[in-house]
């Protein structure tokens, strides 16, 4: 996906959250913080994107997002149940109405048995209760196309939460 797709996927998201007033928070891992980044390069994003967590390492997981250390230990870092753990404690900590995350590894390095280079899970979770989670497996195809097409599924994930949670006006 073209940078400029990714700015209009983000522009789309935020002003079909902003005419039902929710907000948003992201929780990300092998994105370094360029879901943020790319939320934030819309003009006017205050109104819906409330904050980031780039928590790149599992002590910033455990610190920022209250993942349990047990959970890392039992599950690493690249797993469902640590994903849908970073979205559950954005959701908490920022006390926003929808929040996900990223966590995977972009590569070249870091593949280990039965996760490979360009493996990411994601999750995303609503103040409604609704939690969500999707993995995806893109290949070694490089290390920014992979964050690059991490940022579009989380866009994708957000807008189908924020869907599924608006009101729809009478």
């Amino acid at each position: 996906m073209a940078e400029q797709d990714l700015i209009e996927a983000a522009r789309a998201l935020l002003d079909f959250c902003r005419a039902r007033k929710l907000t948003i928070a992201a929780a990300e891992s092998c994105t370094g913080g360029l879901l943020a980044a790319t939320l934030t390069e819309i003009p006017g994003s205050s109104a819906v994107f409330d904050r980031g967590f780039v928590t790149y390492s599992n002590n910033a997981k455990t610190a920022m997002l209250d993942v349990p250390v047990n959970l890392l230990a039992t599950f690493g870092a690249v797993s469902r149940e640590t994903a849908q753990a970073m979205a559950s404690g954005a959701l908490a900590l920022a006390g926003v109405d929808l929040a996900v995350a990223i966590t995977g590894i972009a590569g070249p390095g870091g593949a280990m048995p039965g996760k490979p280079v360009g493996l990411v899970h994601f999750a995303a979770a609503s103040r409604g209760g609704r939690l969500s989670h999707h993995a995806r497996q893109f290949g070694d195809i490089g290390r920014a196309p992979v964050r690059i097409a991490s940022v579009a599924q989380a866009l994708v994930m957000l807008r189908a939460l924020a869907e599924a949670e608006a009101p729809y006006p009478a």
